[in-house]
């Protein structure tokens, strides 16, 4: 019974500092209070509290130092993707910079047939975005049509370097789709252009979104940082 209790314990304390930090309570880089100090919070053990804190831990949102004491490592935060990474971080007070890698025309027969698209000649546009002198947060992978308004995209560029806006100009607006994500250890490629280490883990994102219509809007596959980005899922009734 004393273990269960304990383990109750340590988690809900776990659980209060985790929505401090998802919130931004408690912000990157910033200490915790001490041992002392969260026991007497919490009225609890300094043991309770190191369970507690391994537990943080466990999640990448501190780190111990020895020594030093627990920092918070973790600045992620839920971000509506549906009005694109650099509008949804701008809209969290994130600046963020885009080093475009490519943007050219690309047949790719195999991503037509699985979209069950007639065309395969998509528009290839690959960036990275960084923090403002800070680290490569996330590389994304997109791929849209190759018709219409976007047909000299190559020679123009993106609209106020905004993909979303640039597919916006065209009429094409986002109505539904779907969005997978899991997680994996970076592979070199992607590692070199995010200026990471092979293996280091990442979200692995595909999403794929259709006007109301039904016609293509973007397939992109994204990279992110994990410590940046979360997956924030909504259900029950919101009545």
């Amino acid at each position: 019974m004393t273990d269960n209790v304990h383990a109750l314990k340590h988690e809900n304390i776990a659980q209060a500092l985790a929505r401090e930090i998802r919130t931004g309570k408690l912000k990157r880089g910033s200490r915790l209070p001490g041992e002392h100090a969260l026991a007497a919070r919490f009225s609890v053990s300094r043991n309770t509290i190191r369970s507690a804190l391994t537990e943080l831990s466990r999640e990448g949102l501190i780190s111990t130092r020895s020594g030093k004491g627990s920092f918070v490592t973790f600045d992620g935060r839920p971000l509506d993707d549906r009005l694109g990474w650099a509008r949804a971080l701008a809209a969290q007070g994130v600046a963020t910079e885009t080093r475009m890698l490519r943007l050219e025309k690309v047949e790719d027969p195999e991503l037509a047939g699985r979209l069950g698209l007639a065309s395969s000649s998509f528009f290839a546009v690959d960036r990275v975005r960084t923090l403002t002198d800070g680290p490569a947060v996330s590389l994304e992978r997109s791929r849209i049509p190759a018709a219409g308004d976007l047909l000299d995209l190559p020679a123009r560029g993106l609209l106020d370097g905004s993909l979303t806006a640039t597919l916006a100009s065209a009429g094409l607006h986002a109505d539904h789709g779907d969005e997978w994500v899991t997680a994996a250890p970076l592979d070199e490629i992607d590692a070199a252009e995010l200026g990471r280490s092979p293996g280091e883990w990442f979200l692995r994102a595909r999403r794929v979104s259709w006007t109301a219509s039904g016609e293509l809007v973007e397939h992109v596959e994204s990279r992110l940082d994990p410590l940046r980005f979360e997956l924030h899922l909504r259900f029950g009734s919101t009545s």
